[in-house]
């Protein structure tokens, strides 16, 4: 589909989505974040739904400003995927054996290594500049200095809520390996401490939504906001990079006689500011549940832990801010799927996948999220697709 316009109070909402679909309370946020004073575009991805501070599905287009609830409390989150030349006859007919030796070697949930892991240790894992990078933890927001030890042993770790490593086959049997997780709690706690900060100053003291407070261009706490903000997006990189490289150890142990190669990494944020130009304008766009879709540029869109997700190729449509979907969107709140589903659900709805079926993870069911395929068709002028992937493997948090 093309996008429908529907008017804002300073710029128009361009939506790749029917407007009637979408809930009341995110329409009403979108028409908030319409009413900065800064802002240049907004555009409306099919997977849109309410979130904290600004929607789900947003990718916000303002000159000399930036908004960190906007971008979120899991700065940098984003998914990695690798093909693989493994096909589904080399995978065993029970799969809870691989799925446990994942959950030995990446930490779920609120989970940390012992020790920080050594990126020098895995084969083909870029380790230039690491070192730089935790010099320049010293530089961040005072607050999380003593954070330092957490955030090194939980660099290559999961979390939880809707982070994921999976095994997939393609429509073709070959074997795919993907994981989505962002910057962990180091990132949320950058995140929380400066969307404080920027709800003090006084040019954000009259918002409709104190949660749209923004930073503003040559402005010392803009500048301490960038600085902390693109090194949690290189953590958030760094993290997916960690924990792909000790998935792919695990499926060179238990595969060790098919000998698996590695296609090159796929790798996107979802969660993140970037500094484009548009029209001959310099902007910050900031993608909330988006991934960037520039002409040629390779993404992930993850269904849920029962459907297909797809691996696409951006087309570069301007009018989005060359930008698409993070995924399918949920449909109802984690709360509202718990009353909703049970574990039995759960099971049914994720028949045929090796993966956590019981109460803890049913706010994940796939019944509580928008049908991938229709969010998939309603963006074919932003990306096209090429791969469709099913998981038959989940980790969960």
């Amino acid at each position: 589909m093309t996008y429908t316009e529907v008017p804002g109070a300073r710029v128009p909402i361009r939506m790749w989505t029917d407007p009637a679909a979408v809930e009341g309370s995110a329409m009403q946020q979108l028409r908030n974040v319409s009413s900065l004073p800064w802002i240049a575009g907004l555009a409306v991805m099919p997977d849109v739904h309410y979130g904290k501070g600004a929607t789900v599905g947003s990718v916000i287009a303002m000159r000399g400003a930036v908004c960190p609830a906007a971008v979120g409390v899991d700065i940098g989150c984003g998914m990695s995927a690798v093909k693989t030349s493994l096909r589904a006859d080399d995978l065993p007919g029970d799969l809870s054996r691989l799925r446990g030796r994942i959950e030995q070697a990446i930490p779920v949930g609120r989970g940390l290594h012992d020790t920080p892991v050594d990126p020098s240790g895995f084969h083909g894992l870029p380790t230039a500049g690491w070192d730089d990078f935790w010099t320049r933890f010293q530089g961040l927001a005072q607050p999380v200095h003593f954070r330092e030890e957490r955030a090194a042993k939980q660099l290559g770790t999961l979390g939880s809520g809707n982070h994921f490593v999976e095994v997939c086959l393609d429509t073709e049997d070959t074997v795919w390996l993907m994981l989505h997780s962002g910057s962990r709690n180091i990132g949320k706690e950058l995140a929380e401490h400066h969307i404080g900060e920027a709800q003090k100053l006084p040019h954000n003291q009259g918002l409709v939504d104190r949660d749209l407070a923004v930073f503003i261009a040559d402005t010392p706490q803009m500048a301490a906001y960038r600085n902390d903000l693109f090194w949690a997006q290189e953590y958030a990189k760094h993290n997916r990079a960690l924990m792909m490289a000790l998935l792919k150890d695990v499926v060179r142990r238990e595969f060790k006689k098919a000998k698996p190669a590695f296609e090159p990494e796929i790798s996107c944020h979802h969660n993140y500011v970037a500094e484009e130009r548009y029209e001959g304008v310099d902007l910050l766009v900031t993608r909330k549940g988006a991934i960037r879709a520039g002409a040629g540029d390779f993404g992930i869109i993850p269904g849920s832990m029962g459907t297909a997700s797809y691996i696409v190729r951006g087309l570069g449509n301007t009018a989005a801010f060359n930008s698409a979907s993070h995924g399918a969107g949920r449909k109802m709140s984690r709360n509202a799927a718990k009353k909703r589903f049970s574990a039995r659900d759960l099971e049914e709805q994720t028949r045929g996948v090796e993966c956590r079926k019981d109460s803890g993870v049913v706010d994940e069911i796939p019944g509580a999220y928008k049908p991938i395929e229709k969010v998939m068709d309603q963006q074919r002028d932003l990306v096209e697709v090429v791969a469709k992937l099913k998981q038959v493997v989940c980790v969960k948090g």
